[in-house]
């Protein structure tokens, strides 16, 4: 009885006062993010200590690592805005079926994935400019790549959750993951002496226990709100269509995320080294910090402004966008200024031992400039999550495209080979991108959401 209770609650909050819901769905994601980052920074923290090749190694595989996670997130986003919407229109059979096909697929992906990495992972990471790093870089390329069905589906399992309204044990997955993380990460890398594969292991170990544990709720316990059995299944090809036409646009943003990143890596190397990626690679997970708010945020619009829409409550959808883009900015504002002024401190972490101690200097500046970026993400990031929760993913996809290679790419280029203001250049081009693509992005969406309410008064 009273899970039956907690369910019905859960779904009631999504289809409920969207500001509500807002705060409700993105609290626990952002804080299962923050401890997501923070095992992400541990990482980057930990491998520091083994000298700056091994930081710019794991640079080089972060990446096509995220490419990964983007392609979990993606399939979860594609997950999340169907079921979400289905709930909005009180389908809870073909909420059900959703979930199923959803896991099933990401099943598929991941094993042909995986065999494709493993086998040109080499060549690959020669290509993104590994050099001199290759043996460390595949020391820990090989383990994680080879583990990736662990990663993809416990990021589609949370979203599931969270698509029902159940952000608190999808914040506990995530959580697991985290913690254990760093707590086995410094074990693996210097109890053990295990270096770079330590790293890799305590990353893998990790995501398969959440990844157990949100299989114990969706198919052992089974008190969702969601069924996941035999009869809830049946082939569908166009619920296939609908998880895809979000799922595979908002997988490329991650993509074109680790692209760009795969480019910033390349232009470091040719205009001042691998100290350069070093440094870029330890701030990004700084900045990254700094995201979390926003990645918390967007996924509540996913979720919310999802059902609403599923609902034709197209008033509900600007409410809760409007609500998410406030919020968002007094955020954004507050992560910069508090970055600006502590970079130093923040710089210290990474720069603990004497061979990475010569970064330090470098990962001020590139605190200092980058954290500029943050303060018009709330502008760019919440239309792209309101496009993918109405189950416009190309729209999402577009966002990204001029945000990342049209704006930030074109002036990393400018800035470094024209201007040739070398590292500098790169860092002041994230901030620039960010700026042009986060306005573009809020006024398609302002128009979009205009275009709905014009219909819903005729």
């Amino acid at each position: 009885m009273n899970n039956e209770k907690t369910k019905n609650e859960n779904v009631s909050v999504i289809i409920g006062n969207p500001k509500k819901a807002i705060r409700k769905l993105a609290w626990p994601m952002i804080i299962s993010m923050f401890l997501t980052m923070a095992y992400n920074l541990a990482d980057g923290i930990w491998v520091a200590g083994l000298g700056t090749d091994a930081l710019a190694a794991l640079g080089f595989v972060s990446p096509l690592f995220m490419i990964i996670i983007g392609l979990g997130s993606g399939l979860g986003a594609g997950a999340n805005s169907l079921i979400a919407r289905s709930i909005g229109a009180n389908d809870k059979k073909t909420a059900d079926n959703a979930a199923i096909h959803s896991l099933i697929l990401s099943t598929i992906i991941s094993i042909i994935l995986t065999i494709i990495i493993l086998v040109f992972l080499k060549d690959i990471l020669l290509f993104m400019g590994a050099g001199s790093t290759i043996d460390l870089a595949l020391e820990y390329g090989y383990l994680v790549m080879g583990g990736l069905i662990v990663f993809i589906l416990s990021n589609v399992g949370a979203s599931i959750l969270r698509s029902e309204g159940d952000v608190n044990r999808a914040m506990y997955a995530m959580a697991i993951t985290a913690i254990l993380n760093i707590v086995i990460d410094p074990i693996f890398i210097y109890t053990f002496n295990m270096g770079m594969a330590g790293a890799a292991w305590a990353t893998l170990i990790s995501a398969s226990l959440s990844c157990a544990v949100i299989a114990y709720w969706l198919f052992i316990k089974k008190d969702t709100y969601l069924s996941f059995g035999k009869k809830d299944f049946k082939y569908d090809t166009k619920i296939i269509k609908d998880l895809l036409n979000v799922g595979i646009p908002a997988s490329a943003e991650m993509f074109l995320i680790s692209i760009l990143t795969i480019l910033m890596n390349l232009v470091l190397v040719i205009v001042s080294g691998n100290e350069a990626v070093a440094i870029c690679t330890a701030g990004m997970r700084v900045i990254n910090m700094g995201m979390i708010p926003h990645i918390g945020l967007g996924t509540a619009v996913l979720t919310v402004c999802g059902a609403a829409y599923g609902a034709k409550d197209y008033k509900k959808m600007l409410l809760g966008f409007n609500y998410s883009v406030k919020l968002g900015l007094i955020m954004s504002i507050i992560t910069t200024v508090a970055f600006y002024i502590f970079a130093p401190q923040i710089a210290g972490i990474f720069t603990y031992t004497q061979s990475s101690s010569l970064l330090q200097s470098g990962l001020i500046v590139f605190i200092q400039i980058t954290s500029l970026s943050l303060l018009p993400v709330p502008i760019g990031l919440i239309p792209i999550s309101l496009f993918q929760g109405v189950g416009k993913g190309i729209s999402a996809l577009a966002m990204a495209v001029i945000r990342e290679v049209i704006a930030t790419a074109f002036f990393i280029l400018l800035f470094t080979f024209v201007f040739t203001w070398a590292e500098i250049g790169v860092w002041w081009a994230l901030v620039l991108g960010s700026l042009v693509g986060s306005v573009v992005g809020y006024i398609w969406a302002k128009m979009y959401i205009s275009r709905l309410l014009k219909k819903e008064s005729l």
